[in-house]
């Protein structure tokens, strides 16, 4: 059996920044065929008062597992607020630890959320 913290218990039953947003700065899209989970990841980028991008809004849009969606809801809320630089450095490891970790079988799913989040910085990155 698995077991899972509560702060996973938590965001998989109350996911925060769930949805979509329209005219996003960038999407991300990660999928694993392995286990089936999609995660789509939109960003609204700003500029703070010292000049620097910053993520100003994201929300996801997951189909997967409780896990996938834990680390779906944890990914957003450790990167709203961040400069892109610091956003693109949060990695499924520590998705993963600031959710109180994760079954060795499920660590793949926390993998997902960092990655939406990579790709949706990169493709806001080439858009400008």
């Amino acid at each position: 059996m698995q077991k899972y913290s509560k702060k996973v218990i938590e965001h998989f039953t109350k996911p925060h920044n769930q949805g979509g947003i329209k005219n996003p700065d960038g999407v991300g899209l990660v999928g694993n065929p392995k286990c089936g989970d999609i995660m789509r990841m939109y960003i609204k980028v700003s500029k703070n008062k010292k000049g620097e991008e910053i993520i100003d809004d994201i929300k996801f849009e997951t189909l997967g597992c409780g896990a996938a969606i834990a680390t779906s809801s944890m990914a957003t809320d450790m990167a709203k607020g961040k400069t892109l630089d610091e956003a693109l450095k949060i990695t499924n490891k520590m998705v993963a630890d600031e959710l109180g970790g994760l079954p060795a079988v499920k660590m793949h799913c926390s993998n997902l959320a960092a990655d939406a989040l990579r790709k949706a910085i990169e493709e806001y990155k080439k858009k400008k």
